[in-house]
């Protein structure tokens, strides 16, 4: 993540690399020692809940991996550190790996998936690192689409409404969080003025490590073209949702009781309408401990309350509602573990105790990422 000050971005980016998995020397403790990048498709294991497995991926890298979209059940992208992207076609039977060229040192902490053929990517980091490509022949090429201009300004999400519409948010610069948007499949991104942004506090900002940052309501966009987003925000005096209901026009924000300070704050958003959503996060410096790490909305994000902690310890780094689950179910992922709410964070269960990033849903199939290349394919009962 970036922060609003150049100096307390700088602590941020170090404190990412020793425990965000920022940095090429991390280990995650949670890893098994001696395990492969992949145990392979046909390595299957029940979870330790009934009608759940989990089922390990050879991704074919053994980069760092932090984000994942699923576009339907078969086609899923994942992204993550030295330019590396992977795809599946075939539901996870089989992973195409490939890096983009001449970005070799750049990390791709979000991804969107539109299809088989076509993704974007963002690479996060201060001034031009933070970079938007696109590919429509199933990676073979990447078109860069947009270069950060600002050095102080450090990218760190990005999510659509569908293949055309989308907007990226970058930490506050000067005041404001710093938010672009295309309604054209990336041919062009418009900074939004600043005017229609609430102001930021100080060193306020977003962080990158999972593409969960912000999120979209895409099946209230797909009913009634209404452009609602909402953004997670921490690293300052508050921990922070700010939120638009017409695509970046007017803006609010509203404060959470998710831990904040400096290394503290919301790293994921998830809602599963326009009312109902959690904010997830916790104290990124403190991997084995135990905070306020999320809250949970009935109004659309103007209050919320606490709810309980996932099992594992340390801060949640991404989250997803299970679209089409009989009940609200949850999926959050972070460096100690999975963990899974079937009542809005009521109560959670234990998936798993290995490290993972960043967490993506089509239907009732699942896709969790971490280090080492590592993939694993959720399947809920029908």
């Amino acid at each position: 993540m970036g922060a609003g000050r150049v100096g307390q971005r700088a602590a941020l980016v170090l404190l990412a690399g020793a425990v965000a998995g920022c940095g090429p020397s991390y280990v995650p403790p949670a890893a098994r020692p001696g395990a492969q990048p992949a145990a392979g498709p046909a390595a299957l294991a029940s979870s330790p809940v009934p009608g759940v497995t989990l089922t390990p991926q050879t991704s074919g890298t053994a980069a760092l991996l932090q984000a994942v979209s699923a576009a339907s059940e078969r086609v899923v992208w994942v992204s993550g550190h030295a330019a590396t992207y992977a795809r599946t076609g075939d539901g996870g039977l089989t992973w195409q790996a490939g890096t983009v060229p001449d970005a070799d040192s750049l990390q791709f902490r979000d991804v969107f998936a539109v299809s088989a053929r076509t993704a974007y990517l963002l690479a996060a980091g201060s001034g031009e690192r933070s970079r938007i490509y696109k590919t429509t022949n199933g990676g073979r090429r990447w078109r860069l689409q947009f270069t950060n201009p600002d050095p102080s300004a450090f990218f760190d999400c990005f999510d659509f409404w569908d293949a055309d519409h989308g907007m990226a948010v970058s930490d506050a610069v000067n005041g404001r969080l710093v938010i672009i948007r295309t309604d054209d499949g990336g041919a062009t991104w418009t900074r939004l003025p600043d005017a229609g942004i609430p102001p930021a506090l100080s060193g306020e900002g977003a962080f990158a490590a999972s593409g969960h940052c912000v999120t979209v309501s895409r099946d209230d966009y797909i009913l009634t073209r209404s452009r609602l987003l909402w953004v997670g925000t921490g690293a300052a005096d508050g921990a922070r949702v700010y939120r638009t209901t017409d695509g970046g026009a007017a803006w609010e924000v509203f404060p959470t009781p998710v831990v904040h300070g400096v290394f503290s704050g919301i790293a994921a958003v998830a809602f599963r309408d326009p009312s109902h959503g959690l904010a997830l996060g916790g104290r990124l410096g403190v991997p084995e401990g135990r905070s306020d790490n999320v809250a949970v909305t009935e109004d659309g994000g103007r209050n919320w309350s606490l709810a309980a902690r996932p099992t594992f310890t340390g801060a949640v780094y991404g989250a997803v509602y299970v679209p089409g689950a009989r009940t609200p179910t949850v999926v959050a992922v972070g460096p100690k573990g999975m963990s899974y709410t079937v009542d809005e964070a009521r109560t959670w269960a234990s998936l798993d105790t290995l490290a993972y990033w960043s967490v993506g849903f089509a239907g009732r199939t699942g896709w969790a990422v971490g280090p080492g290349g590592r993939i694993t394919r959720i399947d809920l009962a029908r």
